[in-house]
């Protein structure tokens, strides 16, 4: 299977793929924020020495104090992926049931898991067990209004169920989380991950969080055993979360990007889909031809094995970066 029907950002095969294709490559096939936080304002990193437990509790508060909730209500991650298939592994309530389409890993996290249909959620309470999703979701971009998850959330618990949502994508969604009613106790039983990568565009870092009740957190503590995260991240992490003036601006020039991002697109005749300003959706009768057409021209979007009709388009960095785009839909 080729690389880029697996996960975005698959440039080195794009590149052996279309050899004359122009450089540099625009990377529009993943989620991420195209313009990062400055990691400089990280300060110096001490690669000498282990990870600090006391650094590591203080990325944690400041995680906490971002999202809204209890510093003993947030484990960090080596990436929120992990933490997905750390739960997968902890014998959560059965049947265990997936949103689709959806991630890859949601499917390959929970052995025996199956799909249910984003329309179909409301009556998933009733059956128990575990439910997965992720809010807003990908590729598509469905947002579930949170208010409708936490009630969710209560019939699953009271069932010895669980729901986990996956908010990889929320923090540039304002209104979008689960979270003031996990800490409000409205959402009982619930498990929310947290991703770092998407929102302030430094997916290298490698850091993700989950938020759940102390006892679940422990058990996920015991597996990921000591240092389980970098000093890199924790340093990055803990002053970034901190920045809340950059994380405003963020989402209002998010906001204002993915408009002009929908202009270009419906200008060519495409119809953007999704309520993630890091990516639009559109539906064509032939993706695959749309994706290696701009691929010829040096632009890497994502397609899908499973919807041959679909294709996500992340958010151009600049202006310079959306009149590319708008060209290479315009030719051919």
């Amino acid at each position: 299977m080729q690389a880029w029907l697996v996960h975005g950002g698959a440039l080195e095969s794009a590149r052996a793929e279309w050899p004359d294709a122009p450089a540099p490559w625009l990377d529009l096939s993943t989620g991420i924020n195209p313009v990062p936080w400055p990691v400089e304002r990280a300060g110096p990193i001490d690669w000498r020495r282990l990870p600090d437990e006391t650094a590591l509790a203080g990325l944690e508060a400041a995680a906490a104090r971002a999202f809204g909730v209890a510093p003993e209500w947030v484990c960090a991650l080596p990436g929120s992926e992990i933490g997905l298939r750390l739960l997968g592994a902890m014998g959560l309530a059965e049947p265990v049931r997936h949103q689709a389409p959806g991630y890859r890993t949601h499917a390959e996290a929970f052995a025996g898991s199956m799909p249910f249909a984003a329309d179909a959620l409301a009556g998933e309470g009733a059956r128990g067990g575990t439910v997965l999703l992720a809010n807003p979701s990908n590729p598509d971009g469905v947002l579930h209004d949170p208010a409708a998850l936490a009630d969710l959330a209560r019939p699953l618990a009271e069932r010895g169920g669980r729901l986990i949502v996956d908010e990889a994508f929320a923090d540039a969604v304002p209104g979008a989380s689960l979270l003031p009613w996990l800490a409000r106790g409205e959402a009982p039983g619930a498990i929310v991950l947290r991703s770092f990568g998407k929102m302030f565009g430094l997916a290298g870092v490698r850091l993700g969080f989950v938020v759940a009740a102390p006892d679940v957190l422990a058990g996920l503590r015991t597996r990921l055993g000591s240092w389980p995260v970098s000093a890199a991240a924790i340093a990055i992490g803990t002053v970034a979360y901190a920045d809340e003036p950059w994380r405003e601006a963020t989402r209002a020039r998010l906001a204002q990007d993915c408009e002009r991002l929908e202009g270009v697109l419906r200008a060519h005749g495409l119809a953007p889909e999704g309520a993630c300003p890091l990516f639009r959706l559109v539906q064509v009768e032939n993706a695959g031809a749309l994706f290696a057409r701009l691929a010829a021209r040096g632009i890497l979007t994502r397609p899908f094995d499973y919807a041959p009709g679909w294709l996500r388009i992340g958010l151009p960095g600049d202006a310079e970066a959306l009149a590319r785009l708008d060209r290479a839909l315009a030719h051919g």
